[in-house]
């Protein structure tokens, strides 16, 4: 699965792929293989990176347009 918001939310932070691989607590290398659809990603790894983000994994991996984050349920 090719997720191109991985990149773009990266770059849109300015953040590079070393700095959120150390988020996800994986190397660089591994990182780069989710970002370039080598290898899938992990729904608990887009869990970090949603919050990271203050995003949803819907947004992530292009089901919606919405950018906002889901809010909380009680």
């Amino acid at each position: 699965m090719y997720l191109k918001r991985l990149k773009d939310l990266r770059e849109d932070n300015d953040l590079s792929q070393e700095a959120i691989s150390k988020v996800l607590k994986i190397t660089r290398p591994q990182y780069s293989l989710y970002e370039t659809g080598k290898r899938d990603i992990p729904v608990d790894l887009l869990r970090v990176l949603a919050k990271f983000y203050n995003t949803s994994i819907d947004y992530i991996v292009g089901d919606t347009n919405i950018y906002k984050r889901y809010p909380k349920s009680k």
